[in-house]
């Protein structure tokens, strides 16, 4: 084994050697490097890194903060975290063997790329950059066989694109059912008034945008907004930070996008109600994050102030997501709600729209291409047919009807109204109804179409339902003719809950179900 001579020169004299009193990191944060955990805010980044917690020799883990050091001041916190957690990783393999790890050898590197799965291969990538910078930096820690062999092997990036390639149904794109569902479920628990007006706007710019969470972590009021168009029209308008671009800050570069009218008149709502609730906490409350912690930290810099950091609200979007329940049509359970999920399907949908690569990386936020290319790869077969036999099949699965079936108008919510009958000679020329409406007030949505995915409609058990599904079948195969797949399959999640009501309604009648809705 060739040992580095460095080591054996000035092994025991590292550990004497002194660190910077105050470094500055690349989002100009100051914070003493000395210390045994690292521990302070980066913007929308939480950093801690406890040093105690590597195991490894003084002298080796002296070498591994001062490269850190250098990540910590010309990268960003979230890629120094990376770094560290692999070195970490790497070192409890060795820790196993040896007491006390002085030096990393090339024989360490190869037992662990032997713990590693073929999907955490790019792992080694990643401690190769980080060991052969330490050595190029004059660092101890790592032996000349090691470094050899790095500079020998032929290591594997990151595996990209391979959770959109494959439609994931965990860790893919959602489908055009599955974002239905998420925006049905938010408005109605809106509605409701059980989903506040802030998650409610952070999902639909989630939606719309695909803005990573340290992005949206770092928007604040003053990047949103109005102006009148040319036409006299309302433009909204909202500044998302670009916030993983080399050799620029975070919050030095915008990229500036416009809002549907819906959205960002309920955007205008939320910011007035932040402006009340700063108006005392802010000396400019137009300062204010979009998306505010609950109370201000100490740890947090400058103009940051009540801002979350990109993991809280990662988890922010996650939990509320969760508490609605909502259901997949392709596992038939509840979804896997995370961040990167939205982003994923915005690329995947522009794709399908016919964009290609220079638009969906400006929609993703990427300064090239070269991540881009796997959502153009991945469209062809994305929208399946859906036929009768599909379709009742998926229906229990994707939980798209939110609706009472009742007997007959007798057990209606309002069945002395006649008004609330939903009736159309299409289906059925007698003009039978297929069901009652049970929602006091005005309601804007196409009847009957619209009808099956709302939690006020109460289908009859003797209803036209056949009708209308087989209708809504004929439709979508004569669009995918004459059309486009995204204009044919625009009623997918309606074909599902009326082949719900179908198949329940046949149960029922066959004595497969003792009770209407049980």
């Amino acid at each position: 084994m060739i040992i580095n001579k460095r080591l054996q020169t000035a092994y025991l004299s590292q550990s004497l050697q002194d660190l910077p009193e105050e470094i500055t990191t690349f989002n100009k944060i100051r914070f003493n490097p000395k210390s045994d955990r690292w521990s302070y805010r980066d913007s929308t980044q939480s950093v801690s890194i406890n040093f105690k917690s590597l195991n490894a020799a003084e002298s080796l883990a002296l070498s591994i903060k001062k490269g850190l050091i250098w990540y910590a001041e010309n990268k960003s916190s979230a890629y120094m975290l990376g770094i560290f957690s692999v070195v970490k990783t790497m070192l409890l393999t060795i820790e196993r063997e040896k007491n006390e790890i002085l030096f990393i050898t090339a024989s360490d590197l190869l037992n662990y790329r032997s713990t590693l799965s073929v999907e955490k291969t790019y792992y080694l990538g990643r401690l190769s950059t980080f060991l052969r910078k330490l050595d190029s930096l004059g660092l101890l820690g790592v032996s000349d066989d090691a470094i050899t062999l790095l500079k020998q092997l032929r290591l594997k990036g990151c595996v990209k694109g391979e959770a959109v390639l494959t439609m994931d149904p965990i860790d893919g794109p959602y489908t055009d059912i599955e974002v239905q569902s998420i925006i049905d479920a938010v408005n109605t628990s809106y509605d409701l008034g059980k989903f506040s007006l802030e998650n409610y706007v952070l999902v639909h710019l989630m939606l719309a945008l695909g803005a990573r969470p340290s992005q949206f972590a770092s928007i604040k009021v003053s990047d949103f907004g109005i102006s009148a168009a040319k036409d006299g029209a309302t433009l909204y308008t909202l500044n998302i930070p670009r916030v993983k671009q080399r050799g620029y800050l975070s919050r030095s570069q915008f990229t500036q996008r416009v809002l549907i009218p819906h959205i960002g008149e309920k955007l205008a709502q939320h910011i007035f109600d932040l402006k009340i609730m700063f108006a005392e906490k802010l000396s400019d409350c137009s300062h204010a994050p979009l998306f505010p912690a609950k109370q201000s930290k100490q740890d947090e810099p400058a103009g940051f102030e009540f801002h979350k950091t990109a993991g809280n609200l990662g988890r922010t979007i996650t939990k509320s997501l969760n508490t609605l329940e909502v259901f997949s049509e392709r596992t038939g359970e509840q979804l896997h709600i995370t961040p990167i999920r939205f982003r994923r399907t915005l690329g995947t949908r522009a794709a399908m729209e016919g964009h290609g690569e220079l638009v969906i990386a400006e929609l993703l936020d990427h300064t090239d291409t070269q991540n881009v290319g796997v959502y153009v790869q991945a469209t062809p077969e994305i929208v399946g047919r859906i036929d009768r036999a599909m379709a009742l099949h998926l229906a229990p699965l994707a939980q798209a009807f939110s609706g009472v079936i009742i007997k007959n108008e007798s057990e209606a919510r309002r069945k002395d109204d006649p008004t609330s009958r939903i009736c159309e000679p299409r289906f059925e020329p007698s003009m039978k109804p297929m069901g009652n409406c049970g929602q006091y007030g005005f309601c804007g949505q196409l009847a009957p179409i619209s009808c099956y995915t709302c939690r006020n409609f109460q289908p009859w058990l003797d209803g036209p339902h056949e009708a209308v599904l087989n209708h809504l079948i004929s439709e979508r195969e004569r669009l995918m003719v004459t059309s486009d797949s995204r204009i044919a399959s625009i009623n997918d999640r309606t074909i599902l809950a009326v082949a719900y009501v179908v198949k329940r309604c046949d149960e029922i009648k066959n004595g497969m179900s003792e009770t209407v809705n049980g």
